[in-house]
């Protein structure tokens, strides 16, 4: 099963520095290899526990969708990111 995700906290940051992003959900350990990103951008993050994983939101403009991908079981839902 795909990771689940329920909430970004903040859902909103810098255009052009990066900020850390708490994503929270569900299906984040034991599913192989993870990526995060943000809109076609990976970035870099921790995998904190199966429904937390701290995430550098990448530069960027306007609004994108964030999505976990595990290797195993196939990409989350999206959740919006604003960039301000």
């Amino acid at each position: 099963m795909a990771p689940v995700l329920t909430s970004l906290t903040p859902s909103s940051g810098p255009a052009t520095t990066f900020a850390s992003v708490v994503i929270a959900g569900s299906g984040f350990s034991n599913v192989g290899p993870l990526t995060v990103r943000f809109g076609t951008t990976a970035t870099t993050f921790t995998i904190d526990s199966d429904t937390q994983i701290t995430a550098i939101s990448p530069t960027g403009t306007g609004t994108v969708n964030v999505t976990v991908r595990a290797e195993l079981d196939g990409t989350s839902n999206a959740l919006p990111y604003t960039y301000v």
